[in-house]
């Protein structure tokens, strides 16, 4: 009852941050939770725990493939594959790799980061099942493009043309906070706290580029971040090592901290005794989810738009993606915040760190390493929500043309001059705000989808099955001809 009641006195003082966290904390991140690790497991065991059994496959498929001419050849109306996995990227390898993180771990504490391995851990086959139903039953627009994702497979693989018209309709929104407006404040908020940058300079600095980007539609799009994803990423990953190694004797007892924290009773910083596992598990997999995406259904829209023909080793990219965003870069970036002062005496106080979000992963930075860490983030902060912003404007416009066929050019230019004036909007929102309506929207598009995917399982299972058997034929054959 009390968070009824805290709902409507909430209500009533109109008090609006403070009643949409009400919603999310009592409401939304538990239903969402329960559903994401239900349809992990649920797809977890029909697949035979896939993302195990096939991680070394997975590999070979994904990132031993990176040099194989077919994985960047395009054609009319596609991009090629790895520019698909690339925009893909660009949506997950964000601020929720930095500043999603980092409020996690203000949040749910240390513990949060194991709930957020377990996610990924599951997420990567219910992302993989998205992609493959989202090649399956992808088609092709008026101007002959390739368009799919969740509300093409909920509506044409289970008839539900409601809900995979609310999909959209959720997915649009939360482009604008999720993928737009989060993204802007953490690069205006670092800009601002290690550079002195006007956050106003940064929003019509960022509101230009952004426009001048994507006004040119998802070929432009891919195009940027083909070259934009795999620089940063590797970048992080190195800056991050780097700092580790400053810290390197303090690594054992941060992860002896996660573990324990995981568990524990009592909440972190003080907290009210009863919510601490809860807390954890709750900002621990919803940040996870919006580090990897794996049960949103946004980036089967990117995949969908990829030339290849083989739905499972189109969905492979996205167990890829689960794994580098989440287990890879997030823990490194977890890391580095857990053995810095800045955290830890805060932590052992009980008292929640002066700063939050990419100004908390920030200084932890910068105290491994004086001035360079610092603007080290700031240049990654930049560089992973710019992609961020690119790869989510494509998923707001795919769901425009989806709700509005008949007005599809007029709608999807409609949304995208929308949606660069939101870029501006973000850098000028308080962050608790704007973190939370991330939450609220990343929710809602969660539900339809995780439905679609449960609901189609037994296409996923069908075409995982044949892909494998082809193999084992084409093996066969091959060892016959010899």
């Amino acid at each position: 009852m009390g968070a009824v009641s805290d709902f409507f006195s909430r209500l009533f003082s109109f008090d609006f941050e403070g009643l949409l966290k009400v919603i999310y904390d009592n409401f939304l991140s538990i239903a969402m939770m329960v559903m994401l690790i239900i349809a992990g497991i649920f797809v977890t065991i029909r697949l035979r725990a896939m993302q195990f059994r096939r991680f070394g496959y997975v590999m070979k498929s994904t990132a031993g493939s990176l040099l194989d001419k077919r994985q960047h050849k395009k054609e009319s109306g596609s991009v090629s594959p790895f520019q698909a996995v690339t925009t893909a990227l660009a949506g997950t390898i964000g601020t929720g790799s930095i500043a999603g993180l980092a409020t996690a771990l203000v949040a749910g504490g240390p513990g949060a980061v194991f709930w957020m391995w377990i996610s990924a851990l599951l997420g990567m086959l219910t992302k993989y099942s998205e992609i493959v139903l989202s090649i399956k039953y992808r088609e092709r627009n008026d101007y002959g493009a390739l368009v799919g994702g969740p509300m093409y497979y909920i509506k044409k693989g289970l008839g539900l043309k409601w809900l995979a018209a609310l999909f959209a309709v959720f997915t649009m929104i939360a482009c604008l906070g999720t993928g737009n407006a989060t993204q802007s404040n953490s690069i205006a908020v670092v800009l601002n706290s290690t550079l002195n940058i006007p956050l106003w300079v940064t929003g019509i600095v960022l509101t230009v580029l952004v426009g001048a980007v994507i006004l040119g539609g998802v070929k432009r799009i891919a195009s940027v971040n083909e070259k934009l994803v795999p620089v940063m990423a590797v970048f992080f990953i190195l800056s991050a090592i780097v700092a580790l190694c400053f810290n390197i004797t303090k690594i054992p007892a941060a992860f002896a901290l996660i573990f324990k924290e995981a568990f524990n009773f009592k909440a972190a910083f003080g907290g009210a005794a009863g919510y601490g596992i809860m807390s954890a598990m709750r900002y621990g997999i919803g940040r996870g989810v919006f580090s990897n995406e794996a049960g949103l259904g946004s980036a089967p829209i990117a995949h969908a738009a990829s030339n290849t023909n083989d739905p499972v080793k189109q969905g492979m990219w996205g167990m890829f993606e689960v794994f580098i965003t989440t287990i890879v870069i997030c823990t490194l970036s977890a890391l580095v915040v857990l053995t810095s002062d800045v955290y830890l005496d805060s932590f052992y106080a009980g008292t929640k760190p002066a700063v939050d979000g990419a100004a908390l992963s920030s200084a932890a930075f910068g105290e491994a390493l004086p001035y360079v860490g610092e603007i080290g983030i700031a240049i990654a902060t930049v560089f992973f929500a710019l992609s961020t912003i690119l790869g989510w404007a494509y998923y707001g416009e795919v769901c425009a043309g989806y709700l509005f066929k008949k007005h599809s050019t007029f709608a999807i230019w409609a949304y995208r001059i929308i949606y660069v004036g939101f870029v501006f909007v973000g850098t000028a929102v308080n962050l608790g705000l704007i973190w939370t309506v991330a939450d609220i929207t990343n929710a809602l598009m969660a539900v339809p989808n995780l439905i679609g995917v449960i609901g189609l399982s037994k296409v996923v299972k069908s075409a995982t099955k044949e892909h494998f058997q082809n193999i084992k034929l084409n093996k066969l054959n091959e060892d016959a001809k010899s």
